[in-house]
């Protein structure tokens, strides 16, 4: 039953009482005692939510993840040790008059480690190590939320007595859950009074406490975040934990392969190339799929196919019972020969692997090479991306006559990257603005772009139409093929 039915059913007992001239006082007492008994259970929870926190901080001291457990993250672990160095090295930042951070916030997509990062930050500074989540803080009721916040603050600064700590640090994940910007939750306030009373709590953190709390918080938007969590003397520094670059992924996979037997011709360098835009989550999730993989074939040792193949699992999914039949899946092994065909015409050495193996959502799969990665992006290589796209479908229609739905991904991901073009002020329009700029010019530039892309990949593919088939029927027969199969049969169909 509902809150507000409850309370209706109440008054009406009550004024019913009243009418036939009965005393309510008994049924009073009795509705009294029965909240009290809901409100002390409902508040041994919240104790016994905290309590398996404190169990958490014990046990997080005795097995420690330190920074030397964490690859790729190299500026990051050096932002973040600086500022705990505040913690750590009370007596000399005294000296230059320095007010140690009460907050540090760890921002950046899923699986690069912030939570790992908060682990190993309570190792190095010897503290209590306390995690929540956000959205254990949100409750229906009222208040609860604010209590919870008040005795997770309350329970890091005795635990870390009563194991002779100087310092606590509290994890905070999904922070932007508990810490929203205020106002946007119209049904009621229990989102703001709970992120008042975490405002309110980091104010309370006092330089001159026996025990120094700081608060760690983690999320992947920090857009969403309230700004008054963000100003000085709250969360004082913002750690961004960005996807690793290509020295960060090797040394992630050094890592999670230190304890596996690797086979000799396992080159970690090449993996790590062909990781572009992996999380280190992704990498620890590739290296324990490839040593599944080899247990199903009854190996001793993880060898670079079990890797490869690790990674077009972990990019698309398991392998589908589902099979096509013939004809479908030489047109399948048609249009992953036009991406391949085209990608390796605008940019030689630029093809992974190819594959008509269906995985997830995909029928089949051109795995790009990521030798070198890219931080600005120039118009010429954007519309190189665009014809790579369009090579499928086109390849498609010139083989069939016609074009089948397989490439409504690939439309999607030509669109995007011409809308990017026009928005970088990189087309004929020059800078636009959408609401300034007329919507039927830029339409009429979207068009020319994508029309003008299309054309030269019908271009390039008419010269190769017998290269094409053979590769195509290659592919068929094996298939997976690598990049460097893949280049063989260029060279000897040239």
């Amino acid at each position: 039953m509902g809150k507000e039915a409850l309370i209706g059913v109440l008054a009406g007992a009550f004024i019913f009482l009243l009418a036939r001239g009965m005393d309510p006082t008994p049924f009073l007492l009795i509705g009294g005692a029965f909240l009290f008994l809901r409100f002390y259970v409902q508040g041994r929870g919240v104790e016994k939510n905290f309590e398996a926190l404190e169990y958490t901080g014990e046990r997080e001291t005795a097995s420690p993840v330190t920074f030397k457990d964490i690859g790729g993250q190299e500026v990051a672990k050096r932002e973040l040790v600086e500022a705990l160095d505040f913690l750590k090295e009370e007596k000399e930042i005294k000296k230059l008059g320095i007010r140690p951070l009460k907050g540090i916030l760890l921002s950046g997509p899923p699986g690069t480690g912030k939570t790992l990062m908060a682990k190993a930050a309570a190792y190095y500074t010897d503290s209590v190590f306390l995690a929540s989540s956000g959205s254990e803080f949100i409750q229906m009721y009222a208040g609860v939320g604010a209590q919870r916040v008040r005795q997770l603050f309350s329970r890091a600064r005795k635990l870390a007595m009563k194991l002779g700590k100087g310092s606590a640090i509290i994890f905070i994940d999904e922070l932007e859950v508990l810490g929203g910007k205020r106002g946007k939750h119209t049904s009621h306030l229990e989102y703001d009074q709970t992120l008042n009373q975490l405002l309110v709590e980091m104010d309370g953190i006092k330089p001159s406490e026996d025990v120094k709390v700081l608060v760690i918080g983690a999320t992947n938007r920090a857009d969403l975040l309230d700004e008054a969590l963000q100003r000085p003397g709250r969360f004082d520094r913002q750690v961004k934990v960005d996807l690793p670059e290509k020295e960060g992924r090797l040394k992630i996979l050094q890592i999670h392969t230190r304890n596996k037997p690797l086979a000799s011709n396992v080159n970690l360098k090449k993996i790590a190339e062909d990781t572009f835009g992996f999380s280190g989550a992704h990498l620890e999730s590739l290296v324990n799929e490839a040593a599944i993989l080899s247990f199903r074939k009854s190996k001793k040792e993880i060898g670079e196919d079990e890797l490869e193949e690790a990674i077009d699992k972990v990019i698309l999914g398991e392998k589908l019972e589902r099979k096509p039949h013939r004809e479908e899946l030489r047109r399948v092994a048609i249009h992953e020969s036009g991406h391949a065909l085209i990608s390796e015409l605008v940019k030689p050495d630029s093809v992974a692997s190819l594959t008509v193996t269906s995985r997830g959502k995909a029928l089949g799969f051109m795995r790009p090479a990521g030798k070198e990665e890219h931080y600005l992006y120039t118009k010429e290589y954007m519309e190189d991306q665009i014809a790579v796209f369009l090579g499928g479908a086109v390849a498609e229609e010139l083989v069939y006559g016609e074009r089948s739905t397989g490439a409504s991904n690939d439309f999607q991901q030509a669109a995007n990257l011409t809308k990017q073009i026009i928005n970088s002020g990189l087309s004929t329009l020059g800078i636009v603005d959408e609401e300034f700029t007329p919507k039927n010019q830029i339409n009429e530039v979207f068009t020319q772009i994508l029309v003008k892309q299309e054309a030269r990949v019908k271009s390039l593919l008419n010269d190769k139409i017998e290269t094409l088939n053979h590769l195509a029927e290659f592919l068929l027969e094996k298939e997976k093929i690598s990049g460097e199969e893949f280049r063989r049969v260029l060279q000897e169909t040239a």
